[in-house]
């Protein structure tokens, strides 16, 4: 059996991973958890590592291929030259043996420069030293020769 790529209608990876799931066929829909900023609070969220594409493990001459492009949430089987492209197995190892990584990654570290793009600071550069709550961060600015502690909005800030 080979890994294919399937292409998912926008906002409908979910729900062709289920029916595609319903018909037993062997998917993987690799995601991974985001930090964002909404409505000046963080927030983290699953968005999937391939936004619009999941993968397929499917046999050339399994008769499932006919269903494929019929399943609901799902737009197209990824092919070139009308023959679907096939995906080694070594890639698809490597994207689930290094998902967590990843997901370790997400987020500001302490250290990190960022901007600040609020009034007083617009323009300044910072360093970013830590969380203080869901709403404020804690930066450290150099201001008169000296480097300053300042607690500013999450949204206040942009790498």
């Amino acid at each position: 059996m080979t890994w294919y790529a399937l292409q998912h209608k926008p906002a409908q990876g979910d729900r062709a991973l289920a029916n595609l799931q319903n018909q037993e066929i062997t998917c993987f829909f690799p995601k991974i958890s985001v930090e964002k900023i909404k409505n000046g609070k963080r927030a983290r969220k699953l968005e999937p590592l391939f936004p619009g594409y999941l993968f397929v493990n499917m046999a050339q001459t399994d008769p499932c291929w006919a269903k494929l492009r019929s399943t609901r949430g799902v737009t197209r089987v990824v092919a070139f030259a009308n023959k679907p492209a096939a995906i080694p197995d070594s890639v698809i190892q490597h994207i689930k043996s290094s998902l967590s990584s990843v997901s370790e990654q997400g987020g500001i570290k302490p250290g990190q420069a960022v901007q600040l793009n609020e009034a007083p600071f617009v323009g300044i550069n910072a360093i970013f030293q830590a969380y203080d709550g869901e709403e404020r961060v804690v930066v450290l600015i150099n201001f008169m020769q000296k480097q300053q502690r300042v607690t500013v909005p999450v949204s206040a800030i942009r790498r």
